[in-house]
C-alpha cells in the first residue's frame, strides 16, 4: 500500500450520486481549526509522560522473540508506539465526531456498561466515562495499553474505567453482558486491517439484546480521477530508469493502492455507492462481496484511476451524525484510496465506465485486503475492457 511523498496533504500512507449535503454530518467548527476537549490534550500530555521508556533502546515494545510472528502480529507492534496515536487524535473529524457523538447524547451512556474495542490510548473510553457510564472495559491489544491504564489513572477515573490487555478474542470480561460497543475500527479502504471481524465477536459474545454498536453504519464509495501527473511520475516512471527497463516494478506498483488526499478537482464521474453495512446486524462474511458500479462523466476528461473512501454514521443519537472521508469533504488521517489503472480512459460526458469490485480479505493474513476491479468503457473516442487485481499491505 503505498503513499504519496510529494502531495502537500499527505502525512505519510442503484446508481446513487453521493452528496454530504443530504446528510447532516456533525461539524459544530465548520472550516477553523477545533479545538479538541482538555481531555484530549491531557491524554497527550500523559502519553509524553512516558517519553523516558519510550526513548529507551533496551526497552522493547514486544516481549519475547521475533521468530514466530507473523505480519499479523506486526500489526499489533506498529499500535504500540504514540506515533500513530497522535496522528489519529489530531485528526479532529474523527476525535471531534466521537467526542460529539458521545457528549451530546448521554441519555445513550448514563449508568450503562460500555465496551470500547481496540481503545488504544483510551480516548473514546474517557469520553464515555465523562459522559456518565456506569463502567467501561477498555480492551487494547498492544502495548500502548501499558500506557492508557496511566491516563487513566492521571484523569482520575480508574473507579469507571478498567483497560485489559489483550486481543478481545482472547480475554474474558468480568460481567456477562454490556450495553453499548463502541470502537473506531475503520481502516483505509474501510476495511483494511479487518478490526471490523473483532467488533462483530465482541457484539455477538457480550452485547445485550437490544444494545447499541457505535458507530452503526459504514458506506463504501466509488468515483474516477483524472491523474496524468502523478501517474507519469509514481508508474510510468520504471518505463525507462536512467536508460534500464524495469516494467517488472511497474506491474507490482500498478497493483498497489495508494493512500493519500485527492483534488476534488480531479474528479471526474459521479461517486457511487457500492456497499452499506450494518454494523448491528452484520456478519464476518459480509466483509468480502463483488459489487457493480457505473461511473458516468460528467464532463470530457480521461480517467487515470479509481478512488475510493467511505463514510460512518451513528443513526441511534438524538440526531443523525457521522462523517465522510471523500474528497469533497474535509480531510482525515485515512485521505482517499487510488487504484491506478492500466489503461488510460479517454472519456465523454454522459459516457458510463462500468464494472465490477470485488473485495475480500486476503486468505495469508486476513488484515490485508485483495480487490479485483473488472471495467469497460465503450465510447466514442475509447473503448476498452479489462480486469485488474490489487493488494492492500
Amino acid at each position: 500500500m503505498g503513499r504519496r511523498k510529494n502531495s502537500q496533504t499527505s502525512t505519510s500512507l442503484n446508481n446513487t450520486q453521493h452528496q454530504a449535503t443530504k446528510v447532516c454530518f456533525d461539524d459544530d467548527d465548520e472550516e477553523e481549526n477545533i479545538n479538541l476537549d482538555d481531555s484530549i490534550v491531557a491524554t497527550e500530555k500523559a502519553i509524553a509522560m512516558d517519553d523516558v521508556t519510550m526513548s529507551d533502546p533496551n526497552a522493547p515494545f514486544v516481549d519475547g522473540g521475533d521468530d514466530d510472528k507473523t505480519s499479523a502480529d506486526y500489526y499489533f507492534d506498529s499500535y504500540s508506539h504514540f506515533g500513530i496515536h497522535e496522528e489519529m487524535l489530531k485528526d479532529a473529524v474523527r476525535t471531534k465526531t466521537y467526542q460529539n457523538v458521545i457528549f451530546q447524547n448521554k441519555f445513550l451512556f448514563k449508568d450503562k456498561v460500555v465496551l470500547d474495542v481496540g481503545a488504544g490510548t483510551g480516548i473514546l473510553s474517557l469520553f464515555c466515562a465523562k459522559a456518565g457510564a456506569a463502567h467501561v472495559y477498555a480492551v487494547e491489544c498492544s502495548h500502548i495499553a501499558n500506557m492508557a491504564k496511566e491516563i487513566v489513572e492521571s484523569n482520575g477515573f480508574s473507579n469507571v474505567i478498567t483497560v485489559m490487555k489483550g486481543k478481545i478474542e482472547d480475554i474474558e470480561l468480568p460481567v456477562a453482558k454490556v450495553d453499548i460497543i463502541i470502537s473506531e475500527w475503520m481502516g483505509y479502504f474501510l476495511l483494511f486491517e479487518n478490526m471490523l471481524d473483532s467488533v462483530l465477536y465482541a457484539r455477538d459474545k457480550w452485547l445485550v439484546n437490544d444494545g447499541i454498536v457505535l458507530p452503526d453504519k459504514a458506506s463504501l464509495y466509488l468515483t474516477a480521477i483524472e491523474d496524468a501527473e502523478y501517474k507519469e511520475d509514481k508508474i510510468e516512471f520504471w518505463n525507462n530508469v536512467y536508460g534500464f527497463d524495469m516494467t517488472c516494478i511497474k506491474k507490482q506498483a500498478m497493483g498497489e493502492p495508494l493512500v493519500d488526499t485527492v483534488d476534488q478537482n480531479q474528479i471526474v464521474t459521479n461517486c457511487q455507492l457500492l456497499k452499506t453495512m450494518d454494523i448491528s446486524k452484520m456478519v464476518s462474511g459480509d466483509t468480502s462481496f463483488t459489487v457493480p458500479f457505473k461511473l458516468v462523466a460528467e464532463r470530457d476528461d480521461y480517467i487515470h484511476a479509481l478512488v475510493a473512501y467511505f463514510d460512518v454514521s451513528f443513526t441511534k443519537c438524538h440526531k443523525l451524525m457521522g462523517f465522510s472521508t471523500g474528497p469533497r469533504s474535509r480531510a482525515t488521517h485515512w485521505k482517499q484510496t487510488v487504484l491506478y489503472l492500466e489503461d488510460v480512459l479517454t472519456i465523454c460526458q454522459g459516457e458510463a465506465l462500468i464494472g465490477s469490485m470485488t473485495v475480500a480479505p486476503n486468505k495469508k493474513n486476513p488484515r490485508d485486503i485483495d480487490i479485483t476491479i473488472k471495467y469497460s468503457l465503450n465510447g466514442r473516442r475509447c473503448v476498452a475492457s479489462r480486469t485488474q487485481h490489487y493488494k492492500m499491505r
